[in-house]
């Protein structure tokens, strides 16, 4: 492989989206419990292979590919993901849970915070997943059920973003709305 690779390769962005989109997606309609029979738990798997191993291995990927921003985000994810996978079946207290969704959104807001160079998709990503893992955190800690599945609506709206995001890139979908003049007689340039 060429050292002299361009930052920001489409192909590992993609596959990078389409892992934290799928394993969000799961995770977050398993929180919600939309689906009869299927829980969070259901989407251990998942989080394990996609969101873990496969979403840190594009991470690492970006990162040799000299692109600091999507590389820290998705193994950081990956690992995150890995985590939570592997730990699923451990008893912990609500309490210890609600420590690691919120150091889940500390690590999420960072990206939103970092991102802003980024596309706005990978934004909205961000910033989904935040307040999913905010408000997953707190329902932990206050053992409410209807807060954790508001928090599952916020990561399945980010899995969906996420999914999109990826899905555009392999099949040139739109992934910004289309400019507007600023008012009347107001020309655009270039």
């Amino acid at each position: 492989m060429d050292n002299d690779v361009a930052a920001g390769s489409t192909t590992t962005t993609t596959l990078g989206h389409l892992a934290l989109g799928l394993t969000l997606l799961a995770f977050g309609l398993g929180r919600t419990e939309v689906i009869d029979g299927v829980t969070a738990a259901d989407a251990v798997s998942l989080a394990t292979y996609v969101g873990g191993v496969a979403l840190f291995a594009a991470g690492l990927l970006a990162l040799r590919e000299r692109d600091a921003f999507t590389g820290t985000a998705f193994s950081g994810l990956g690992a995150l993901w890995f985590t939570w996978g592997v730990g699923a079946d451990a008893q912990v207290s609500d309490n210890a849970a609600g420590l690691f969704l919120l150091l889940f959104a500390l690590v999420a807001l960072s990206l939103t915070a970092g991102a802003p160079a980024a596309a706005p998709l990978t934004r909205g990503v961000y910033a989904l997943l935040f307040v999913a893992m905010l408000l997953l955190a707190v329902a932990a800690f206050g053992d409410s059920e209807g807060l954790a599945k508001t928090g599952g609506w916020f990561a399945a709206a980010g899995g969906l973003v996420a999914w999109y995001a990826g899905t555009a890139a392999l099949a040139h979908w739109p992934t910004a709305m289309p400019g507007r003049a600023a008012g009347r007689g107001v020309t655009a340039t270039g």
